[in-house]
């Protein structure tokens, strides 16, 4: 079956079952949605109807809440080392280039992501390599021009602005921001790391809060001079913790944050 693009908005179904029952979800076409050539290939959240794939209904207030997950892996040292991680939502999905991200996309086709998250991974299938300081990769590497402007990005189910929690040298010249998202029946704290930067934005301060498209800073290659890129991390605050009474290298120990597959928080494309 070929490509198709499907009409705006149709009503798919309020089928009930007997009298006075409760009427099933109702499901809506988005325009111009795509077929795939398979309908055992409809994208997360969706199920096939006929030759459409259709979205669930879902929940817009909140994200659910969800759970850490222990993983493993051999460091550079050869030392086996456990952490926590949250891996990608189910309902979340896997294609990078569905979400937003603060910089335009860098690499051909329109697409944002040359290296993606793999904290779930087993140990064999984590990135490594001779020049990495790192084995594994908690967030995804976003290539672009050296300079180019990053800007401040909501999340999802976020509940007001965004916040500098800190300027400075990290992960090369790095901007972290806490952002509380309404997950669950509660908020939560995360955070954004904004690594390998070339420079702060002008007048950029702790403490300062940012609206969605707020300057950050600029794409660079500090701690990384061979690939200019901007390295995005996002993590989840443990519970009773007070950010700002820790040091800059704390706020990404496991102990007080957990490292987060960011496509469960960045914001999708708009359709």
């Amino acid at each position: 079956m070929s490509q198709l693009a499907v009409p705006a908005l149709i009503l798919v179904a309020a089928a009930t079952v007997g009298a006075g029952a409760t009427p099933h979800a109702v499901l809506l076409r988005t325009a111009q949605e795509p077929v795939p050539s398979s309908l055992n290939e409809c994208p997360s959240a969706t199920l096939p109807d006929g030759d459409v794939c259709v979205h669930l209904p879902s929940d817009t207030t909140s994200a659910p809440e969800t759970p850490e997950v222990s993983n493993a892996h051999h460091d550079r040292a050869g030392k086996y080392v456990v952490y926590d991680q949250i891996p990608r939502r189910p309902d979340r999905p896997a294609d990078y280039d569905a979400y937003e991200y603060p910089i335009p996309p860098g690499m051909p086709g329109g697409r944002h992501v040359m290296s993606g998250y793999d904290l779930d991974q087993p140990d064999s299938r984590q990135r490594r390599g001779r020049h990495l300081s790192h084995v594994g990769h908690g967030g995804v590497d976003l290539p672009q021009k050296m300079g180019t402007p990053i800007r401040a990005i909501a999340l999802e189910h976020q509940e007001g602005p965004s916040e500098v929690l800190f300027i400075g040298w990290l992960f090369g010249k790095t901007v972290i921001t806490r952002h509380s998202l309404r997950e669950g029946d509660r908020s939560r704290d995360y955070v954004l790391l904004f690594g390998h930067l070339d420079a702060p934005a002008d007048g950029l301060v702790v403490g300062q809060q940012l609206a969605d498209g707020d300057p950050i800073g600029t794409v660079g290659n500090t701690s990384s001079v061979d690939f200019v890129h901007l390295h995005l991390e996002a993590r989840r605050v443990r519970d009773d913790i007070d950010l700002k009474k820790l040091a800059p290298g704390l706020l990404i120990a496991n102990e007080v944050s957990v490292v987060c597959d960011p496509r469960n928080v960045l914001p999708l494309k708009a359709r």
